[in-house]
C-alpha cells in the first residue's frame, strides 16, 4: 500500500475541501476550512476535477491553482501553517484515496513524492491515519 505522500494530501488534497490557500501570517487561510469534505468526496466529478489539476492533466479553479503552490511548502515543513480543521479533513480525504481511489493515490505519489522522500518522513503519520 502507498505509504506516505500521506501529508501530501494532508497540505494538499485536502484542499480538495477548502482549496484555495493564500499564506496570511504564518498559518494557511482558513477561509475554506467549513467546506464540506464529505460532499466533495461523495462527487467523482469534483475529485477527478482537482486531481487533474494536481496532476496537470486538466485545468485547475483559481483555488486549485493555490493548492498546487502549497503542497510543496507543506509537504516540507510538515503542515505546519495549517490550521488543526485543514489537518482533520486532510486525514480524511487521504483516507478516502488510498481506500477507494487507490489509482489516483498512485498518480499524486508519482508526482508530488517522485522519489519517496516523503513517504519514508510521514510513514508514522500514514500508519496513524490508517488505523
Amino acid at each position: 500500500m502507498k505509504n506516505a505522500t500521506a501529508f501530501l494530501l494532508l497540505a494538499g488534497l485536502a484542499a480538495v475541501a477548502y482549496a484555495g490557500r493564500i499564506y496570511r501570517d504564518t498559518k494557511y487561510t482558513n477561509k475554506y476550512d467549513n467546506v464540506n469534505v464529505d460532499e466533495i468526496l461523495r462527487s467523482d466529478r469534483l475529485v477527478k476535477n482537482y486531481f487533474d489539476c494536481l496532476v496537470d492533466k486538466g485545468p485547475c479553479t483559481p483555488e486549485g491553482s493555490e493548492l498546487k503552490k502549497s503542497i510543496p511548502d507543506a509537504l516540507k515543513t510538515e503542515c505546519a501553517k495549517c490550521t488543526e480543521k485543514q489537518r482533520e479533513k486532510a486525514e480524511k480525504v487521504i483516507r478516502h484515496l488510498i481506500d477507494k481511489k487507490p489509482e489516483m493515490w498512485a498518480q499524486l505519489e508519482a508526482k508530488w513524492d517522485p522519489n519517496g522522500e516523503y513517504r519514508k518522513k510521514y510513514e508514522a503519520e500514514y500508519k496513524k491515519i490508517k488505523n
